[in-house]
């Protein structure tokens, strides 16, 4: 049978500890909430936004380059394919005329035109045989054998885009993947400038406005004036001085900075390649002491951003998504070495 005993009455001093057990926890929950991770000042927003800026980078030009090797592989296969048709229309013409050979030695009582038959099931075999007959001619033979050169040349051109074909559908994929990071690293910083206030937006813009009217001053200051092809390229730069910076873009209204350097020698009437780890390979490797107005300078380990040298110890570059179009100290990056473009 259940018990219907009164329950107990708190002691005195069993009250006084659980009072004091729900003060020390609304402590501690107080203390959790203020151990709240603070929200981030404007200067540590900025740092942290560079940084994935400098990621998005990264990820944009190994972009550029699978897109550099689509566009390659393409035109590859494009020519290939062209190949392939016009070898195949020959062959098609050299059998038809073969044929016409063979009916023609039929009706005067000579070979069987089943020969050309076997021909086109399997011309090396047909060649093994009909070389051995008496009947056949020397001009006969001579067309087995240029219809054998030529599928030999068609196997081999369709082997080769395949093979190509198989490349280019890893490419795309790669393209696909480096674009996905490289928006993912943009989205993630606006989120992050997002954060801030609109007085400290607007704090970090005008601190920015200072900071790209001293550095033009600078240049201004170096009173170096630029020559020959890598003069003119530097020139056409200057005009696009206020530009966007968009990742993948080659101008004429928007850059990134392996597309603006392309885009400024093109207008100097030079071609070079379009990412930076190609550039760097585009000319001859200088020191910074040998840097001459229009010279590529490329920046950090893995060389993922490039600009050209202003003079003054300047650089002219499409700097991220905030800045855009600009000249910068060459000491606000880690410097790599200069390319002078021949």
């Amino acid at each position: 049978m259940a018990s219907h005993r009164r329950p107990k009455q708190p002691t005195r001093a069993r009250v006084t500890v659980l009072t004091a057990t729900a003060a020390a926890a609304v402590v501690l929950s107080a203390q959790g909430a203020s151990a709240a991770p603070a929200k981030p000042s404007k200067d540590e927003v900025k740092s942290q936004v560079d940084k994935l800026y400098e990621e998005a980078e990264q990820a944009t030009e190994k972009f550029n380059g699978a897109k550099e090797r689509q566009e390659k592989l393409e035109k590859e296969i494009g020519h290939l394919q062209d190949q392939v048709a016009r070898g195949q229309g020959d062959v098609n013409e050299l059998r038809s005329t073969l044929g016409s050979m063979a009916s023609a030695q039929y009706r005067s009582g000579g070979i069987d035109p089943s020969l050309a038959l076997l021909l086109s099931e399997d011309p090396d075999s047909y060649l093994d045989k009909a070389s051995s007959l008496e009947h056949l001619s020397g001009k006969q033979v001579e067309s087995v054998q240029r219809i054998q050169a030529k599928q030999r040349t068609l196997a081999q051109q369709r082997q080769e885009a395949a093979t190509k074909l198989a490349d280019l559908d890893a490419t795309r994929k790669e393209l696909g993947e480096k674009k996905k990071v490289s928006q993912e690293k943009l989205a993630e910083a606006q989120a992050l400038l997002n954060t801030l206030t609109a007085q400290e937006r607007a704090a970090l813009k005008d601190e920015e406005s200072r900071a790209s009217r001293a550095d033009s001053s600078r240049v201004d200051l170096g009173n170096v004036s630029a020559s020959g092809r890598a003069g003119a390229a530097l020139n056409a730069a200057k005009t696009k001085l206020g530009s966007a910076y968009i990742s993948g873009a080659e101008g004429p209204s928007a850059f990134d900075c392996s597309g603006l350097t392309q885009w400024a020698y093109k207008q100097a009437g030079v071609n070079i390649s379009r990412t930076t780890y190609t550039q760097a390979n585009d000319g001859t490797r200088i020191s910074r002491s040998q840097l001459q107005p229009g010279d590529l300078v490329f920046f950090y380990n893995d060389l993922h951003h490039v600009g050209l040298y202003a003079g003054n110890n300047m650089t002219l570059h499409a700097s991220n998504p905030r800045g855009g179009v600009k000249y910068e100290s060459v000491d606000n990056m880690p410097f790599m070495f200069g390319v002078r473009i021949s």
